[in-house]
């Protein structure tokens, strides 16, 4: 029998995000179910299934697109620890900040290095 979008999207939910992105799919539970399946089913049910980028180069990606928006610092601490989950070192991490200081400024990479240095911190300690 296929897989379910669904389905799909929790086993490379899990790959990818480990407890971590189930955490925030519960959480959506008891206020906004659907927004939690919509997250699943096509985020990680049809856009991360999707041949032709590794995880690793999906979430460098989804990285700088999340420091370039702005503001979405939770986002972006969920995903600097689906970068550590598939393997992605903290050097890396930063590199790929750095390289978006031309293009989005200061201020918003400034904000994408401590919410990593804090996820780092709490990594080491």
């Amino acid at each position: 029998m296929e897989k379910t979008r669904y389905e799909i999207g929790l086993e490379n939910l899990q790959k990818i995000d480990g407890k971590g992105g189930e955490a925030v799919i519960r959480s959506l539970e008891t206020i906004a179910p659907d927004l939690g399946r919509y997250i699943v089913e096509f985020a990680f049910g049809d856009i991360c299934a999707r041949e032709g980028l590794s995880l690793q180069e999906r979430e460098l990606i989804t990285l700088t697109s999340l420091l370039t928006a702005g503001g979405c610092e939770p986002q972006l601490e969920v995903h600097i620890n689906a970068a550590l989950h598939v393997g992605i070192p903290p050097e890396k991490i930063i590199e790929a900040f750095l390289q978006c200081i031309p293009y989005t400024g200061f201020p918003r990479v400034l904000n994408a290095v401590f919410a990593a240095k804090q996820l780092f911190d709490e990594c080491k300690g």
